[in-house]
Parts: structure tokens; sequence; C-alpha cells
């Protein structure tokens, strides 16, 4: 399901559905292909990234339905020149419709300037394998600390 070489996938690899939206989603992403990640989210999915009140969700409810998930791919990812991900594990039970990723994302700006991310990702699926509910728990001052310039 990786389709972009701006994934290092260092975790267990087997065919889980929760798995699999997971790699389609980062591959979206790392192409920067909007109309492709909306293909992974159910119409009525629910994006929390990061989890609680951040500057891209000051309320902290979390992005909801396409229409939501959409705002916040233009607040929080367009701007974005690169993103890099490795995934350094997942854990996902066989017959279940989640699945929990640790890793990093390391994000370059385009003036060349960049953050890494250290993060978990858990995401929850449907019966036909789109996402329904991604929460992503990190920490915006660590990922400011992280701040390097070009």
């Amino acid at each position: 399901m990786i389709t972009s070489d701006a994934i290092t996938w260092n975790a267990p690899n087997d065919p889980h559905p929760a798995r699999a939206a997971s790699q389609r989603s980062y591959s979206a992403v790392a192409k920067g292909d909007l109309a492709e990640w909306l293909t992974v989210y159910a119409e009525d999915a629910v994006l929390e990234d990061p989890v609680g009140p951040s500057m891209f969700d000051p309320e902290g409810r979390g992005h909801r339905g396409h229409e939501g998930i959409t705002a916040f791919w233009y607040q929080a990812i367009a701007p974005i020149a690169r993103f890099e991900f490795e995934i350094n594990d997942s854990f996902a039970n066989p017959g279940s419709n989640t699945c929990a990723n640790i890793g990093r994302i390391r994000t370059s700006f385009p003036d060349g300037s960049h953050t890494t991310t250290d993060l978990i990702m858990v995401y929850v699926v449907d019966d036909d394998g789109r996402v329904v509910s991604m929460r992503a728990y990190w920490e915006p001052d660590r990922t400011m600390a992280s701040f390097t310039q070009a």
C-alpha cells in the first residue's frame, strides 16, 4: 500500500485493514494528493491531529467529515514542501478494525527549514477499510522545539 519513497516502514506489514489505510493515508500526504487522501476517509470521519486543543483545532473537537478534513489539509498539510514518514512500529490485532503506529514525521518547509514530530497515530476503519477515526498523539511544543533553520 505504500506508494511513496518518502515513507520508511520499519514495522509489521501484514495486510491488516487499518494498517493498510494508514499506509494509503501517508502515501497520499507524501504525494500532496488531497483527492487521493479523501478516498482513505469515510464521509463522516473524524480526524484529531493532534488530539486536544491545538493551533489547527483550538476547541480540540477534531475535524469532521470530508469538509473538515479538507480544511485541515489546507491549514496543516498544503503549506508543507515535503513530508517524510518513518514508522517504527505498528500494533494491530487480527480481527480488529484498529491499528496504532509509532513513528516520526519530518516536515520540510519551502524555505528548507524543518521540524520533526515524534508521535503515535491511531486509525479505526469501517467494514470497507475507510478511516472513521484518526487520532494523532503528539505535542506541538516538542515539535516546535525541533525547528531547524535551513
